[in-house]
């Protein structure tokens, strides 16, 4: 499998989350109690999936490629998804936080969870738009055959041994349980 296609099967797992944390924002922002803490979780999800396993491939492993192959890291499509890997966290932060105080009841937190959830799936699903139409086939064409192959053990190094053995796993059970949740 082609190291794109591993980032492009991620982001399924991401959108799956996105549609979960949709839902459980807006039944929050329509004044139904949901748990504070789901929204922890899926800070949770997004710092070690999103972030900590396949932001990493991209900024760790694919970007650099991308930049020896020819493909500028500022000013171009790099520079941007970079930017918004970077708000994305920032919204991220700011969920988590509110999600905290609501736990520890104030309950205007509220509103905060609901703008940083939902701008934050607003920005994914559209970042995740922009790498999967422009980026990743970017990448394929500039990126020789050779180098692909090693990106692609690469992930799988990131994967097994600097984020553990079994963490993906788990996330992918967080992802599952997130959504289940949301439905409830």
């Amino acid at each position: 499998m082609k190291a794109t296609e591993i980032l492009s099967e991620e982001h399924r797992v991401i959108e799956r989350v996105l549609v979960a944390l949709e839902r459980a924002a807006k039944k929050l922002g329509n004044g139904e109690d949901f748990r504070p803490g789901y929204f922890e979780d899926a800070a949770d999800f997004v710092k070690g999936f999103a972030d900590g396993c396949h932001h990493k491939k991209e900024e760790g492993v694919l970007f650099p490629a991308m930049q020896e192959s020819g493909v500028a890291m500022e000013g171009g499509p790099i520079g941007v998804m970079l930017a918004e890997h970077e708000q994305g966290r920032n919204l991220i932060s700011g969920m988590r936080s509110a999600a905290q105080r609501l736990g520890e009841g104030d309950q205007a937190a509220r509103d905060e969870i609901v703008a940083n959830a939902l701008n934050y799936v607003t920005l994914l699903r559209q970042h995740i738009m922009k790498e999967d139409k422009v980026l990743f086939p970017m990448a394929d064409r500039v990126v020789p055959l050779a180098r692909r192959d090693q990106l692609t053990e690469d992930f799988d190094h990131i994967e097994h041994v600097e984020t553990g053995e079994g963490v993906h796993e788990r996330f992918l059970a967080l992802a599952e349980a997130l959504e289940a949740e949301s439905l409830n």
